[in-house]
């Protein structure tokens, strides 16, 4: 055989390999080779080239299966059944791109622009091909209402801006290695990846005798994995059990007293708060265990170890945010690593929300589709939210529906309060049905709406209530670039489209001709990548673009804060003090208690303690898989066989049920019901079940859920500050 060359050009064999990079969602970005003959991808294999290689989980090894599997949306269609049956017939491109153009218009015409609703999520996170073609296009048509929040981790956000003025808050990875103490709250990295190579540092960090423990209602893979120690805590008490490690630490005077003079505000506030002399209620280990369900003396003994040992690395995982008032265990979170004067240095972290997103650190530029951003008078000439939080330099107050709330807002529209009757949805990279909070809900929304059009690569159960069905190419069918957490990746094209599918830039682009836009776009996709790259730190596009990667020098054991603890006087951090917040004059200037201007436990509704307990005494969480992201790559034979979509439940409340291993039980409360296989198994805490998420809803005749989609299940009730409590429910479980 002849000698195969891996730059993508072929010399001479029948097979080529191309380099590109995934971005599935899956929390990490990682280099792809794709074995491509007479025009299909045979085989893929991941980096084996230097130090350190960013290899490919087993989504992005999978993504041969994904691109040809016989649910691949084919061409255009249009709904001849009712909404959410998947009743379609096939249409041609010039007639769904006209009605889609034509409903547009007819419904800016009719309501106005704001009766528009755009939603576009992270199915495919990349700079050009994107959700913010559609963002542009609808911003350059007059405007639509757009929502608020990150439905992945809102609350940790709004935290981190409320407390050190900027997202941008951790180490890199490969900084675990200087730490003594890792304690991963709540993150499972496992199965999510939250930045490529995260296990890969963890599994030195064990080898180098780094002492790990995990606090999660959970025994997860990445705790049976590497930690050396596992808490279990109730979900949604979190916050409970950090203050307590607070008040410890300040009966031992063991918070680093210079580092909180120096570099943070109103500590003072916070430390009345808990040792009680605020509100005569001390904020004890014992206090905490009967809140959290953690032994007083586990959470003494972990405050003592995180303050003595230094330096040490708190990473606050976002599920625990992922609750109402989830905004507190992040404050709280930032608040301990700064009494121990953990942030800034090697080895240390600063405890924010534990994954930046896909806008990587500071240093990289450009942000994730921020070149093809537009005015939305709609809702840039609104006044502004009434509790957005400023920050230092990252203003979020754009948006008047929350993400979580949209159906809420279909449904009230003025009369309960929004600025606009809603009529038209348009949604692209997304499967909001599924992923949204309370499934039932959302669905009688889109049931009222004059117009839908989804933007899908599968027929998923958003698809099925869409009017006008656009299917789009994947990634591996056009080329575009990635901004991870420490590189840039080319995302070369492996192979031509499939189908019809066409790429969300020339869908765009094509209903901008149509809606009589005449200056959407005037490149082409690789003069649209160049020009987005103008500004980055990447010194030169052709080689990047061959290469495939660029890795930042600097992204080498970053440090966030670095230079605000080295030199505070020439650095000041970006909140309106320039220091560490820990009592927040904005948060103070609100007047919420539910939003108070230090990190307080606040119990979360549907608690053990509310008297829906009685009737539903189970409390719910919705996890990640290994073999999805999301709601990528539920169907994929490859994926499934890994893991069966089951509850959790622990044996204790498995016998109370007469549960056995197996059994087909039924999971409901108020807003859902679904039946499911149940694991029982002590890898999860008593009084708590799991049902991961992404799982695609697939009710009966009785419109009970058969395929284990979680948000038939969980409330679009939503924190102050915008936190998505997907971990805060109650459930009962019976066996059928």
């Amino acid at each position: 055989m002849r000698r195969k060359d891996y730059s993508g050009k072929d010399s001479g064999s029948e097979e080529k390999a191309i380099m590109t990079t995934c971005n599935s969602h899956c929390g990490g970005q990682c280099l792809l080779k794709i074995h491509v003959k007479d025009g299909v991808i045979t085989r893929i294999e991941t980096d084996d080239g230097e130090e350190p290689q960013l290899r490919a989980c087993l989504r992005g090894r999978a993504q041969r299966q994904r691109v040809y599997t016989p649910d691949r949306l084919k061409f255009p269609m249009k709904r001849v059944g009712t909404r959410g049956e998947g009743k379609f017939k096939r249409i041609s491109w010039d007639e769904a791109l006209n009605t889609v153009a034509g409903e547009l218009k007819r419904v800016r015409e009719t309501y106005g622009p704001g009766a528009i609703i755009f939603r576009g999520g992270g199915g495919d996170l990349a700079l050009l091909h994107s959700r913010a073609t559609i963002d542009r296009l609808l911003g350059m048509a007059g405007g639509y209402s757009q929502n608020w929040g990150s439905i992945s981790h809102e609350g940790g956000r709004y935290a981190s801006l409320a407390t050190v003025g900027t997202t941008y808050t951790h180490n890199t990875r490969d900084d675990l290695l200087n730490s003594r103490l890792i304690v991963l709250w709540g993150f499972d990295p496992a199965n999510t990846v939250l930045d490529t190579n995260t296990c890969w540092y963890l599994a030195q960090a064990r080898e180098a005798g780094i002492r790990i423990i995990s606090v999660d209602p959970r025994y997860t893979d990445t705790t049976a994995a590497f930690a050396h120690q596992w808490i279990p805590v109730r979900p949604g008490t979190d916050a409970a059990m950090l203050i307590a490690m607070a008040y410890v630490m300040l009966k031992e005077n063991l918070q680093d007293q210079k580092f909180l003079d120096t570099y943070t505000i109103g500590f003072d506030r916070f430390k009345d708060y808990v040792l009680g002399i605020e509100d005569d209620v001390p904020k004890t280990p014992a206090w905490a265990e009967a809140i959290t369900g953690v032994p007083a003396a586990t959470t003494e003994n972990l405050a003592k170890e995180y303050a003595t040992t230094k330096p040490a690395a708190l990473i606050a995982g976002i599920a625990a945010g992922r609750t109402a008032y989830g905004e507190q265990y992040h404050r709280a979170a930032h608040t301990l690593a700064a009494m121990t004067g953990n942030i800034g240095i090697h080895g240390g972290d600063s405890a924010g929300k534990c994954w930046g997103g896909f806008h990587g650190f500071p240093f990289m530029k450009p942000m994730w589709g921020s070149t093809l951003k537009v005015t939305n008078q709609v809702d840039d000439e609104a006044p502004r939210r009434k509790y957005a939080i400023t920050g230092g330099k990252e203003i979020r107050d754009k948006g008047r529906i929350n993400t979580s709330q949209i159906a809420d807002a279909i449904l009230k529209g003025k009369e309960g309060g929004y600025p606009f009757d809603y009529k038209l949805l348009y949604i692209t990279n997304a499967n909001y049905i599924n992923q949204a909070p309370n499934l039932n809900k959302t669905i009688q929304a889109f049931n009222k709406l004059e117009f839908i059009v989804v933007q899908e690569q599968f027929m998923t159960a958003t698809a099925k209530f869409a009017d006008i069905l656009l299917p789009v190419s994947t990634f591996l069918e056009r080329n575009d670039i990635c901004v991870s957490q420490a590189m840039y990746g080319y995302m070369s094209k492996a192979i031509e489209p499939l189908y019809e599918s066409k790429s969300q830039l020339e869908i765009a682009t094509e209903l901008a001709a149509r809606m009589g836009i005449s200056d959407y776009s005037d490149k082409t996709e690789d003069e649209w990548l160049r020009y987005m790259m103008n500004e980055s730190i990447v010194p030169d596009y052709t080689e990047f673009k061959q290469k495939g990667v660029y890795r930042p020098e600097a992204s080498k054991q970053y440090i966030a804060f670095k230079k605000e603890i080295e030199d505070p006087s020439n650095n000041p951090f970006p909140t309106p003090s320039g220091k560490i917040e820990i009592y927040s004059q904005e948060l103070a200037n609100m007047n919420n208690l539910k939003i108070p201007p230090i990190p307080k436990y606040i119990e979360t509704w549907e608690s053990l303690n509310d008297p829906l307990a009685k009737k539903y005494p189970l409390q719910l969480i919705t996890t990640h898989l290994k073999r999805r992201a999301h709601s990528q790559f539920e169907t994929i034979p490859w994926l499934r066989e890994l893991q069966p979509q089951v509850v959790q439940i622990n044996p204790v409340d498995a016998e109370a049920r007469s549960i056995q291993n197996g059994d087909e039980v039924r999971v409901f409360n108020d807003r859902g019901e679904m039946v499911i296989r149940a694991r029982v198994t002590e890898r999860i805490m008593p009084g708590v079940v799991d049902i991961g998420q992404g799982a695609w809803y697939d009710p009966d005749d009785r419109g009970v859920d058969r395929g284990g989609c979680s948000n038939v299940l969980t409330s679009d009730r939503v924190s102050p500050g915008g936190a998505v409590p997907y971990n805060t429910g109650l459930v009962q479980v019976q066996k059928v």
